[in-house]
């Protein structure tokens, strides 16, 4: 259901264009396999804005790349590009290994969740490329309440996007407790916000 979504020997002159084409479906299978794996690329370093333009991200915060990626139609998602999210930067990979990272907002926490019914992944960074959860376009009722104040942080109806979760942006530094609901199905789970935590959830098994 899920598509998910780490000593050289010299080869003869004969082999060497087989040799290729492998090398080239390896490094697209790692580069859709990884997205919800939590993998991560070791690509050219730095900040390579024409990475991001060329996929029209340009002029775009992280928090506004997110929203755009994550909410957009499976269909018209680049085959080209891996967006990680991870708890202080989202990184932005291409097919060739070129990487840029934008910073996460400092107060906010981006997680992204997939309630299920039957059928999951592992998932501890969320791809917004190549993740895809079980209920897409889904009504849930969704609640995050904070287990040391009390405090409910977020009460509301939402729809689960095309690839089937439903991102939320969350204080930093806090334990809560994730509610996610439908008309006759409930899961609960504790979630934490803090910069060794996931941000991909997809153990929300509504029973």
């Amino acid at each position: 259901m899920t598509p998910t979504l780490a000593a050289p020997i010299r080869p003869s002159r004969s082999r060497q264009g087989l040799g290729a084409t492998i090398t080239a479906l390896a490094a697209s299978a790692v580069l859709l396999l990884s997205g919800c794996a939590g993998a991560d690329p070791s690509p050219s370093a730095g900040s390579d804005q024409s990475l991001v333009a060329h996929h029209g991200l340009d002029g775009l915060d992280a928090r506004e790349i997110i929203k755009r990626l994550d909410t957009m139609p499976v269909i018209d998602r680049s085959t080209e590009l891996m967006a990680s999210i991870e708890p202080d930067q989202l990184v932005l990979t291409d097919d060739q290994n070129n990487q840029t990272t934008l910073p996460m907002p400092e107060d906010d926490f981006y997680v992204s969740i997939a309630p299920y019914l039957e059928q999951t992944h592992e998932c501890y960074f969320h791809s917004l490329t190549t993740c895809l959860g079980e209920l897409a376009n889904t009504d849930v009722d969704v609640t995050v309440v904070n287990t040391t104040s009390g405090e409910t942080i977020l009460e509301d109806s939402l729809t689960t996007y095309d690839n089937g979760f439903i991102g939320l942006w969350l204080p930093r530094g806090i334990d809560a407790t994730l509610t996610v609901s439908t008309e006759d199905r409930t899961a609960k789970q504790g979630i934490s916000t803090r910069l060794d935590d996931p941000t991909c959830l997809t153990t929300l098994q509504l029973t």
